[in-house]
């Protein structure tokens, strides 16, 4: 709607987790470094937490892009909200497997597990690797789910992991981990996303701009101070804000964006 009015190819602050346009801050490339490193190593098991929309969703999905697809196969668990069985048909059917039941009382839970075993050996054999991504898993709240997935970190050979596990969730899923330690004990690496700094804000906005067709400055430096400040520097509503901003400034014919508007569009967010 208003791409052509500020010379843009696409919407550059869409709140969904397109990796083409992950900004890089400092933190982010630690994360990121941390999650390739687990599962390039084979390393078992990794923990990321963060707040509501700082972005752990769009580095899972940046993350399976860096991943040769070739060598790895992937699966990637956006509603981890299940029983433990239902989790598992989920991740064997992700994973390629051939469906096992339509419910969960359709199988044993063996051979759901009897199936998840075969895929991984297999694709040992093949030379791939099995990478299984759980996002959300806060609201896993069954201690038993836990639980059972600590156990499939048991599929492995003497000398490696038969699959990377990797766990994103909100900061409450730390405290959940924690206390299970056996489970937490299994976990490699855990890393967290904090929220974007005053500058981390500016470049993060002007970043997708750039990635949107936009080169030439749209907002004051005004505007991005308040941004940060109306934001508190989470992604998902910096987008929020300068979407409507942009969608507003076009509207009302303005060459730059300004405090003004800012203030406007955020009273609506609040």
């Amino acid at each position: 709607m208003y791409e052509e009015y500020w010379g843009l190819k696409e919407k550059p602050f869409e709140n969904t987790p397109n990796p083409r346009f992950l900004y890089y801050s400092p933190q982010h490339e630690e994360v990121m470094s941390r999650l390739l490193y687990i599962v390039k190593e084979n390393k078992g098991a990794a923990l990321l937490t963060g707040v509501f929309g700082c972005g752990k969703t769009l580095l899972g999905r940046t993350l399976l892009k860096e991943l040769d697809q070739d060598v790895y196969r992937t699966a990637f668990i956006t509603n981890p909200y299940l029983s433990y069985e239902e989790l598992l048909m989920h991740i064997v059917h992700n994973l390629g497997g051939e469906p096992v039941g339509a419910n969960k009382t359709d199988v044993l839970i063996n051979v759901i597990l009897e199936k998840l075993n075969e895929i991984l050996v297999n694709n040992m054999r093949d030379g791939k690797r099995t990478v299984i991504i759980i996002d959300e898993a806060h609201v896993i709240k069954d201690k038993r789910v836990w639980e059972e997935i600590r156990l499939i970190l048991n599929f492995q050979l003497e000398d490696r992991f038969l699959l990377t596990l990797l766990i994103l969730g909100q900061p409450e899923l730390k405290t959940m981990i924690d206390g299970n330690k056996e489970f937490a004990q299994r976990i490699a690496v855990k890393s967290h996303l904090a929220n974007l700094t005053q500058e981390e804000t500016k470049q993060y906005i002007i970043h997708r701009l750039s990635v949107a067709g936009r080169n030439e400055s749209i907002f004051s430096d005004e505007a991005y101070q308040l941004i940060f400040a109306k934001s508190g520097g989470i992604p998902r509503r910096i987008n929020h804000i300068c979407d409507l901003a942009l969608l507003s400034g076009s509207g009302e014919g303005v060459t730059v964006i300004g405090k003004e508007i800012i203030n406007d569009v955020s009273s609506d967010l609040e």
